[in-house]
């Protein structure tokens, strides 16, 4: 629905796709390849009746699924390396110390 057709022309000139740039009133956007995804008829309708929730389409649902899965992934790496960077080198124990009473003393009550 936000993509561009053959000719290059925004199909919905009046809306800013998710993910595009703006700059100066001119729309960028990012160039797309279509991919051929299998997916069960009940998930195929759950994710349409969700996209006329938000208002949006299956095909912006499923990059924005996506794309969390990457930034997920990410994170776990960024995680791993930060856990095997504390291996290599462990904090030092008085900091662990002041560290522990400083969040004793600000953590909020439940």
């Amino acid at each position: 629905m936000f993509g561009v057709h053959v000719l290059g022309a925004p199909r919905h000139p009046e809306r800013i796709p998710y993910g595009t740039t703006c700059h100066m009133g001119y729309h960028m956007h990012m160039a797309r390849r279509e991919v051929l995804v299998q997916l069960e008829d009940d998930l195929v309708d759950r994710l349409d009746r969700l996209a006329k929730t938000l208002g949006t389409n299956r095909s912006e649902l499923l990059r924005r699924g996506a794309r969390a899965i990457i930034d997920a992934e990410d994170a776990l790496v960024a995680d791993r390396e930060l856990v095997a960077a504390y291996r290599l080198q462990p904090p030092e124990p008085a900091l662990v110390r002041s560290a522990v009473r400083l969040a004793a003393r600000t953590a909020p009550e439940w």
